[in-house]
């Protein structure tokens, strides 16, 4: 498999070199993905030069996409292939994220973690904050 992978504090960006995700091909790919996960919870796989995949290509991408989630990361696929984001919205994959650009994705990661943090702390509700007059 050509692939160039980049790995940042807040994410790992997988840019795929390939034409077909298929084959042999989706058994590398989740195994670097998973390499990736073990630093990062949030994926980014960027498909330029991809314009396919197949049955075994679409459920390497649902793996990687559960596998994130379960870490409460986010899996984004980046492509502009109109055709290929047509055949990725057919395979229903769950809450699959997808954008034009690595721009894009990354932005998305960072906001995806600001809501995980906000989240995941208090709510910020204080009931002596909201005196009801009744003293």
């Amino acid at each position: 498999m050509d692939f160039t992978i980049d790995k940042k504090e807040q994410y790992a960006l997988i840019d795929l070199k390939e034409t077909f995700l298929g084959n042999e091909i989706p058994a590398s790919l989740e195994e670097v993905a998973r390499t990736a996960l073990k630093a990062s919870h949030n994926l980014i796989l960027h498909l330029e030069k991809c314009t396919d995949f197949d049955s075994t290509g679409a459920m390497v991408l649902r793996k990687i996409n559960r596998l994130c989630a379960n870490d409460l990361g986010i899996f984004i696929v980046v492509t502009r292939n109109e055709d290929l984001i047509e055949k990725l919205d057919n395979a229903k994959i769950q809450d699959l994220e997808i954008f034009y650009t690595v721009e894009e994705a990354i932005d998305a990661v960072f906001m995806h973690d600001l809501e995980n943090e906000f989240g995941a702390g208090e709510d910020g509700y204080d009931p002596e904050d909201y005196d009801n007059g009744e003293d």
